[in-house]
């Protein structure tokens, strides 16, 4: 099914739910509801006004309830949450599994927190304070501790029954992770593995012992990464020891893919990065994320225009310069971006080390050489033919512009590099600010190369 027929599904969808609510229909609203997709159900109660969102969450069946909360946004968990009964509050806790209850219960005040966890089972709230221990992006912080654990002197039949008994409150039973006594992993076995071999065969003679994991304490850009290069759909966390403390799945990797995705978007424009929607964000959030880089880019960019206020001299003597002027800019700017966005999406992915700096360079270099040739020389030609200015004009810009793709490539290859070093996000050395840098090279670079070659 492609975006124009799943859009069209959740207007339907809408359209059917909103008129049996409106008609107070609330049988035939809960039957069609069960019908329905949890994710469906999620995306329609998303567009609608908070009130409606409740009385249609309430409405629902309490077997899928769980699994629609779940697929909410964070704003709408937050006013259903709140708007619920403690009992009923807890009880959607207590159905969520841990890691999903833990991301809700993390941004929600102190307060009510407290009170959800009160009246929460006992198991629950043991796994949800055991993950709000671990640091932010943090592994740790985004597993589930619901998986399938077998012992090593186990039967396959035994292990058969055991997932049989806990595989619907685990997050996933396709990969079992098989534990000694003292609770590290040391192995683990594909449930359609199990069910081809014998019933009375050892699980520890038959599991595969060559486990990939990742620890507690790593981060969760780092996880994400080792799920692309594996090809995983689920992958445990063990702690220093190599106890086994939790697993993430492959659907926590996909939020993650997108959240970093945004922010690095939102950085690389100079944007404060946002946790909420389009849509959900108010007006005045998107000005406070917006308006601090455009103060400070504002505030840079007074440096350009002292240095065309310091070579007016030059201008007067040729006019004809200042029309060149926004070409160079936009093309130094333009030049300086590609470089950059190619430097971070290589850092984000692990394909570049800072070790590997001079190598980046010296590529960069490379190809800005060639940019930088072939814009100055269709440049020249377009500006005696078509503009028809004198040589040593033409002669100005088009060195001018060489030398300005030189310069921004490298400033686009470096500062990205020179970020990850000291530990800041290479995005927040993106287009704005690298376009601000290279816009005051290249007006200074423009009037020195004119002032000798013209004899100003």
């Amino acid at each position: 099914m492609d975006t124009m027929e799943n859009e069209e599904l959740e207007q339907e969808n809408k359209k059917v739910l909103m008129q049996l609510l409106a008609s107070k229909e609330y049988t035939k609203l809960r039957q069609t509801a069960a019908d329905m997709q949890a994710a469906d159900i999620a995306a329609v109660m998303d567009d609608l006004e908070d009130e409606d969102s409740l009385k249609i969450f309430r409405i629902l069946p309490k077997s899928m309830a769980a699994d629609v909360f779940a697929n909410l946004e964070l704003d709408d968990q937050q006013y259903i949450i709140t708007s619920l009964s403690d009992k009923e509050a807890s009880n959607i806790i207590d159905n969520l599994m841990a890691d999903d209850a833990t991301d809700l219960l993390e941004e929600m005040p102190a307060n009510v927190v407290k009170k959800i966890l009160a009246n929460a089972q006992p198991e629950t709230r043991a796994d949800i304070n055991h993950l709000l221990r671990y640091p932010e992006d943090s592994a740790g912080s985004i597993m589930t501790v619901e998986y399938v654990d077998l012992k090593e002197d186990m039967t396959v039949a035994d292990a058969i029954e055991r997932i049989r008994k806990i595989g619907l409150d685990s997050e996933t039973c396709n990969i079992c992770y098989v534990l000694d006594p003292q609770r590290i992993l040391v192995g683990t076995v594909a449930l359609r593995y199990l069910l081809i071999k014998k019933p009375t065969e050892i699980i520890g003679e038959i599991m595969n012992e060559n486990v990939i994991m990742i620890g507690t304490m790593t981060d969760q850009e780092e996880a994400a990464r080792m799920f692309q290069k594996y090809d995983f759909t689920a992958m445990p966390v063990v702690d220093n020891e190599g106890r086994l403390v939790g697993i993430i799945t492959i659907d926590d990797v996909v939020d993650i893919l997108e959240e970093e995705a945004t922010e690095d978007i939102e950085k690389m424009a100079a944007i404060v990065p946002g946790d909420k929607s389009y849509f959900k964000t108010s007006v005045f959030e998107t000005y406070k994320s917006r308006i601090p880089w455009l103060l400070i880019l504002m505030v840079s960019a007074t440096f350009t225009g002292a240095i065309i206020t310091s070579y007016e001299q030059a201008l007067q003597a040729y006019v004809v310069l200042t029309a060149y002027i926004p070409m160079l800019m936009d093309t130094g700017g333009n030049a300086g971006s590609q470089a950059s966005v190619s430097i971070i999406r290589g850092l984000s992915l692990g394909e570049i080390e800072f070790s590997e700096t001079l190598n980046a360079w010296w590529k960069e270099i490379r190809v800005a050489v060639m940019c930088g040739l072939t814009l100055a020389s269709l440049n020249f030609i377009k500006l005696l033919t078509i503009d028809r200015v004198p040589v040593a004009i033409a002669a100005v810009v088009c060195v001018t512009m060489a030398l300005v793709v030189m310069v921004a490539k490298t400033i686009g290859c470096l500062l990205p590099l020179a970020a990850a070093r000291i530990h800041l996000d290479p995005a927040v050395m993106a287009s704005p600010l690298i376009t601000t840098i290279v816009d005051a090279i290249s007006l200074l670079a423009y009037f020195q190369i004119a002032t000798h070659v013209l004899h100003i």
